[in-house]
């Protein structure tokens, strides 16, 4: 028996120095722009990343729910639009640039630590604590622009210039939240409106005009699937809404039942978008990735706001007319949300193989959302309000079921390849 160590064999792989690997593990750079890894799936730190997102969206619900007002629901809707502008960014980084190491899981610990404190102060955004809102708002700016900036100084010349415009836009942010620090509450609000809406006008605009010639795809399965995961995190203030109305109430037969009726608006929820657009790839060139990449922000909004409209709806069932504020916020929820579903039928990628199938959906989704409208006006009771849209939910998925049906297809195929 020989004391010599073993040889290797042919092909293992070498061991690396503890500092070099370390090094690498540490300080790797990110992924430059067209080095998309198509076959990656949706990591743990994505999902624990979203669970921080599930925090700020119900402090901001739960808020709503507390002030069933036209300045609850507006400061509802900004603080909604910051709070995806943010996920937004930490997503589309991580599915374009992210790496499995140190590195990015640093950065994303950072912001998750970032969007925990921003939690505390989103529930009264429209006061005192909108300035330490502000402020860590243009931080955690500050550190995705970071996070982009490393990408940019990677990139091949050719491909700097939408990195660049994309820069100069996350820069002018952090000087606009920066600025409304010192406001009023109402001045701020009306700042950071603003900001919501021009940063999405101006960021859909750079990315038509990047997607016009794409010099490689961007869209992958796990992206289509993170969007989905966020639209599953807002459903759960459907059932969080239900819950918090019954606890807070005093239960008997009707409040009950307009609870469980409640719930099941958001089981419809579920199943219209699950069956008409998740998990569906979007094209990749024209208007049809920005249509609907920001689409989804309305549509995530009408969910969230539907969830807070419970705790009204369980918290009044005994009431002979559901609240106006409670009433047209569960009509108007349930109509953004068809109609962003007709929005974004026609850019997914295989929209195309059943043009007639896709136009009466479209048509029966907006009549659908019509009815909604119809019923928040009509202020009916509080059950009978939840059973109207839960049957409106109801027959617009069965009417898509038995289209694809007549057409030899299911709902929910998908196509191959």
């Amino acid at each position: 028996m020989s004391d010599s160590a073993p040889e290797p064999r042919p092909g293992a792989p070498k061991g690396v120095p503890l500092g070099t690997g370390a090094r690498r593990w540490l300080f790797r750079p990110p992924r430059r722009h067209g080095e998309v890894d198509p076959d990656r799936s949706v990591s743990f730190l994505e999902l624990f990343y979203d669970l921080v997102y599930v925090v700020l969206v119900g402090q901001a619900a739960h808020t709503l729910a507390e002030h069933f007002t036209w300045r609850g629901t507006a400061t509802f809707a900004v603080v909604f639009g910051l709070i995806w502008i943010a996920w937004l960014n930490g997503t589309l980084f991580y599915e374009l640039h992210g790496r499995e190491d140190g590195h990015t899981r640093s950065l994303i610990f950072v912001q998750m630590l970032l969007l925990s404190l921003m939690a505390v102060y989103v529930g009264h955004a429209d006061g005192g604590d909108g300035r330490t809102l502000a402020i860590l708002y243009a931080i955690l700016l500050a550190l995705l622009s970071y996070q982009w900036f490393s990408v940019y100084r990677l990139d091949r010349p050719e491909l700097r210039r939408t990195p660049r415009r994309y820069l100069i836009v996350m820069v002018v942010g952090i000087v606009v939240m920066a600025v409304s620090v010192p406001l009023s509450a109402d001045a701020r609000l009306v700042v950071w409106a603003v900001f919501v809406v021009a940063w999405c006008a101006v960021e859909c605009v750079i990315l038509i005009s990047w997607r016009r010639a794409p010099s490689y795809a961007v869209v992958t399965e796990p992206l289509v699937e993170r969007f989905g995961l966020f639209i599953i995190i807002v459903l759960g203030e459907v059932v969080i809404g239900v819950v918090n109305g019954l606890t807070d109430t005093e239960r008997g037969a009707l409040v009950t039942t307009t609870g469980l009726l409640g719930l099941a608006v958001g089981f419809g929820f579920w199943w219209n978008y699950a069956d008409l657009v998740a998990r569906r790839m979007p094209r990749e060139t024209g208007h049809s990735l920005a249509t609907w990449i920001f689409v989804h922000l309305p549509l995530s909004m009408a969910v969230a706001a539907a969830g807070a409209g419970m705790v009204g709806l369980v918290e009044h069932a005994a009431d002979e007319r559901t609240p106006v504020a409670v009433s047209w916020l569960m009509g108007g929820s349930v109509a953004v949300m068809l109609v962003t579903i007709v929005v974004l039928l026609p850019t997914l990628s295989d929209y195309d193989r059943l043009p007639s199938l896709r136009t009466s959906v479209q048509t029966a989704l907006t009549t659908a959302a019509a009815g909604a409208l119809v019923v928040g006006w009509a202020r009916p009771a509080p059950w009978l309000l939840a059973l109207a849209l839960l049957l409106l939910l109801f027959a617009s998925w069965v009417f898509a079921f038995v289209r694809w049906l007549s057409e030899g297809s299911l709902i929910n195929e998908r196509p191959a390849g």
